[in-house]
Order: structure tokens, then C-alpha cells, then sequence
């Protein structure tokens, strides 16, 4: 009896468990989000718990797969076409045992893509979430946790004008990635970015709508970005419904980016 009340006042303390965002920069950025355009939002829901890991919130009219360093945001509407074929091709993650992962996909009769050697050198892999939403995994047994995001990935012709353009917004450094020299790190995840022999599609209304970064006073930050000559599609603004303040812009490239503040409360 003495134990359980001690356990009971001790989870009390700590309060509810769960995944939060990676610690901000000295900038106050850090990564937020991947927002997914969905046809069937409770597949989505099942195949995000069920198989990496997450754990569903709902705010409002907002719902939110929550894992460690991101969130997936879901909204019910039908794509206007998969990932792939746009500039954000595709997010990754790492996993513990890349062959437990994709036995357990297949026995969901889920599928699988190309399985190849990545560029750092370990047994990766492409699975395909239903609306074409193209994912990579990459093991590493020595991952604490089963799956963890790790990476999204741009490709367009002008990916090293796209990486400099990024560097430069979020003010972050250039850091390769095994073999892949063209890559950036903000707190929570890699930034990719890889060559593409045709000019790639917007992400708007594709099944990767857009982008996050979380930043601690967004409103100071969104200041600075206009000093820098940056025009916002979504003028920062406060949601009252959904506990976020929020901006949008749109990379030269036509990728879509929300800033918001208040996600890693979810």
C-alpha cells in the first residue's frame, strides 16, 4: 500500500508521459511537423500507431499522430496526388530491426519498395502509406526506441540553391549525412536535399501538404524573416481553437512551410 501511494504521488509529479519536440536551437527553432492530406484519416491513425509507433491527439478540429522530435498532422481530404513527383518527396525514420519492421508490414498486406544499402552505410528501405505518402526507413540497432523519425528529403535541379536557401532562412549550417554531402540539421531532424533530372511539382494539396518548424516567439522570428525580404502566404496569426500561432511561406522550390508555436504542448 505504501508503494502504490508513492507511485501514485510520484507519476503525479511527472505528469503524463509523452513524446515532445527536440530541444530548440539558440534561435528558439526546432522541427515541428509533417501535414498529410488524407482520404481515409482513421487508416492513417491505425497504420501510424500500429506500425511506428504514435500516439493520436486531438486538439480541436486538429488531429496530430504524436512521436518523438515530430508530429504527423492529418487532414481528411482527398490528395491531389502521392509525394512522389513533388519537390518533398518523401520523410524518413529510423528503426531498431529494419526486418521485423517490414515482416510485419507485409503481413499487413502493406507495400514494400526497393530494400538497398543507404548512405550511411546501413540495410535501408521504402514502404508506401496509403495516398502515396513515400516513406524511408533505415536501421540502426542501437536506436533506444523501435522507430524514430529521422529525415525528409527534397529533390529538385536546384537542390544545392535550395539547401543554401534553407541554411540561410533558418541560419543552420551545412552537415552531410554519410554520403550525402547536401544535407542540414535543425533540432529533431536532417534536411535532404537531392538532385532531380525534371522540375518537380508544388506540395499543396499533395499528400505532403507541407512542412513545420516550431520556433519559441514566432512572432519576433516572423519580423526577422520579413527583414530578409521573406513574403508570407499566412500572416502570423493565433488559433485560438487549436493553441497555435502560426505563418506560412512557400520555398523558391514550392514547397509549403508552416511555422507554428504551441505544437509541443500537443
Amino acid at each position: 500500500m505504501r508503494f502504490l501511494s508513492a507511485l501514485m504521488l510520484l507519476c503525479a509529479i511527472a505528469g503524463p508521459a509523452h513524446a515532445q519536440l527536440a530541444v530548440p536551437n539558440e534561435a528558439g527553432l526546432t522541427y515541428g511537423h509533417v501535414h498529410l492530406n488524407v482520404s481515409d484519416i482513421e487508416l492513417h491513425k491505425q497504420l501510424w500507431v500500429e506500425h511506428f509507433g504514435g500516439t493520436v491527439v486531438q486538439k480541436g478540429s486538429l488531429t496530430a499522430i504524436r512521436m518523438p522530435n515530430m508530429a504527423i498532422v492529418l487532414t481528411a481530404r482527398e490528395p491531389t496526388g502521392g509525394s512522389q513527383g513533388t519537390v518533398m518527396d518523401h520523410f524518413g525514420f529510423k528503426v531498431r530491426n529494419i526486418a521485423t519492421f517490414l515482416a510485419k508490414w507485409r503481413a499487413a498486406g502493406l507495400p514494400v519498395g526497393r530494400e538497398f544499402i543507404g548512405a550511411e552505410g546501413q540495410p535501408n528501405a521504402y514502404v508506401m502509406m496509403p495516398d502515396d505518402v513515400y516513406v524511408e526507413l533505415q536501421e540502426d540497432q542501437a536506436l533506444p526506441l523501435e522507430v524514430e523519425p529521422y529525415h525528409i528529403h527534397f529533390f529538385t535541379p536546384r537542390f544545392e540553391e535550395l539547401l543554401a536557401w534553407y541554411t540561410d532562412l533558418l541560419n543552420i549550417e551545412v552537415r552531410p549525412r554519410g554520403s550525402i554531402t547536401t544535407t542540414t540539421n535543425v533540432p529533431g531532424m536532417n534536411l535532404s536535399f537531392g538532385n532531380s533530372t525534371e522540375e518537380r511539382l508544388p506540395t499543396r494539396g499533395r499528400s505532403i501538404d507541407h512542412i513545420g518548424f516550431e520556433v519559441e516567439n514566432l512572432e519576433e522570428f516572423c519580423k526577422l524573416l520579413e527583414a530578409k525580404g521573406i513574403a508570407f502566404d499566412v500572416a502570423y496569426r493565433e488559433i485560438e481553437s487549436i493553441e497555435l500561432k502560426i505563418a506560412f511561406i512557400t520555398d523558391p522550390t514550392g514547397v509549403y512551410i508552416e511555422f507554428t508555436e504551441g505544437l509541443d504542448e500537443y
